[in-house]
């Protein structure tokens, strides 16, 4: 069910994860970022955009991980988009035959028979620089980084006053590092938070790729935990942090083991020979 966050737009919260797919509503149609995970759901939200009179007429994926790419038939035929560094690496995963298998790997095995891949990662990628998504509706602004993924962005609704965060700001996972990539994934984690704290200034409205929506007075408070949860890993401390351990929210249990594989992952990288 659609749940309407702040004037024209609205989110639909996916039983996997607690993804958030997000609705802009524009002059022709509306804009459609993280479309969903379940086909019954993404059927769903396809069937209340049209009881609206609503048509998708753009998507956008906020970055390359296989649960943002996702798309049902039923949503139609509109571009969509990613930032150029998110389109090259989605191709690079996606070119071989075998691609869509090793996704289906990834997939929980409980949803997997009902996440559909046919569409998957079918996204054109912007020129990089672009400063918005070009499509007739609201201007939503796109702030790209490499936190979490290559090509990761973030989309400042401006006249909405709405963050879409992605996979960053949720207030049940902690940062989740990119720890396949060449840069100093906790540098790079800090500078993309510099840059939604930058953005932040008139949001009263901020959607995490995964948990609750948050209002103004939440942006700036997950911006300091996420900003204290990266720097303890920096720094080699112990984390105080309410969504991991003992204090973790009923189901998410399993966000501690991320928070382990993280920091040994990191204490690997630190010992590896020149």
């Amino acid at each position: 069910m659609l749940k309407q966050v702040a004037e024209d737009v609205l989110v639909h919260e996916s039983a996997f994860c607690r993804s958030n797919a997000v609705v802009v509503q524009g002059r022709d149609g509306v804009l459609l970022i993280d479309a969903g995970v379940q086909d019954h759901e993404m059927v769903c939200l396809a069937n209340d955009l049209s009881a609206s009179g609503w048509a998708v007429v753009a998507g956008f994926s906020t970055h390359p991980h296989w649960d943002h790419l996702l798309w049902h038939p039923a949503l139609g035929s509109a571009p969509r988009y990613g930032t150029a560094g998110c389109a090259a690496m989605v191709r690079a995963r996606l070119s071989d035959a075998g691609a869509k298998a090793r996704v289906a790997g990834l997939i929980p095995q409980d949803i997997v028979e009902r996440v559909p891949l046919e569409l998957l990662g079918q996204i054109a990628g912007l020129p990089a620089g672009t400063e918005s998504i070009p499509w007739d509706g609201p201007r939503v602004r796109i702030i790209e980084h490499q936190a979490h993924a290559a090509g990761h962005a973030a989309l400042l609704i401006e006249e909405r006053g709405v963050l879409v965060a992605g996979d960053m700001l949720s207030d049940v996972l902690v940062p989740m590092l990119d720890l396949h990539g060449g840069a100093d994934p906790l540098e790079a984690y800090l500078d993309a938070l510099g840059l939604l704290e930058d953005a932040a200034g008139g949001v009263d409205v901020l959607v995490p790729g995964h948990g609750s929506v948050g209002g103004a007075d939440q942006v700036r408070a997950r911006i300091e935990r996420d900003r204290a949860y990266v720097r303890a890993l920096r720094e080699g401390r112990g984390v105080d942090d309410p969504r991991i351990g003992s204090s973790a929210e009923p189901g998410w249990e399993w966000v501690s083991d991320v928070h382990d594989g993280q920091v040994q992952r990191l204490a690997q990288r630190d010992v590896q020979p020149n």
